[in-house]
């Protein structure tokens, strides 16, 4: 996979406040058609399956190639463009951070509860266009590819990689594992390849 994500520590299922899951689904380009309900469906099975509970946010993007060449070039030092992009958020940094987006508390503010925020996971960055011209090579379909880059980039934002080998492999089975389970209920298409790198 030729993407790019801020590496994090993978951790168990991550749970918010009372609430349930929640994937917003944008699609921003017109190059492709997407369906944004198939593939926030996958995403919520997803999540669910790698133990995110409660109120949890996950916002899954679908862009154009000048958009993810630049979000490339602007947070993973990267020339031209690339399939997916991940953007973990850690919730609890995002509430005690510093800095000029970190909340603040005078004396008169009550402490936020912590039950009462959404867990926010982070963003997945899609662009259809490089999708679509990779997946005869890749994934095999175009469907089997945007599901693959949905999952990809969900392991990231949890907290995966694939800078070592031994990364790559683990997460390349989980991968498929979620595959299996939740995209296409059964066993992986014979025209179906993983042919992605590290």
């Amino acid at each position: 996979m030729n993407d790019g994500v801020r590496p994090r520590k993978p951790g168990v299922g991550r749970v918010g406040g009372d609430g349930e899951v929640e994937v917003f689904a944008a699609d921003e380009q017109s190059d492709v058609v997407v369906d944004l309900d198939r593939w926030r469906e996958l995403a919520t099975d997803v999540l669910g399956d790698l133990g995110v509970r409660g109120a949890a946010e996950l916002s899954l993007l679908f862009v154009t190639v000048d958009e993810i060449t630049e979000l490339n070039a602007e947070y993973m030092g990267a020339s031209g463009p690339t399939d997916v992009l991940a953007f973990p958020i850690d919730a609890a940094d995002a509430s005690t951070g510093s800095g000029p987006g970190s909340a603040s508390r005078g004396p008169s503010r009550v402490e936020p509860d912590a039950g009462d925020m959404p867990l926010l996971l982070g963003d997945v960055v899609i662009c259809p266009a490089v999708a679509a011209a990779q997946a005869p090579t890749h994934a095999g379909t175009l469907a089997d590819e945007f599901a693959l880059l949905v999952v990809h980039g969900i392991l990231h934002v949890m907290g995966h990689d694939h800078a070592e080998a031994a990364e790559a492999e683990r997460m390349r089975a989980e991968e498929l594992r979620l595959l299996t389970a939740h995209h296409w209920r059964g066993p992986a298409p014979a025209e179906f390849r993983q042919e992605h790198a590290s």
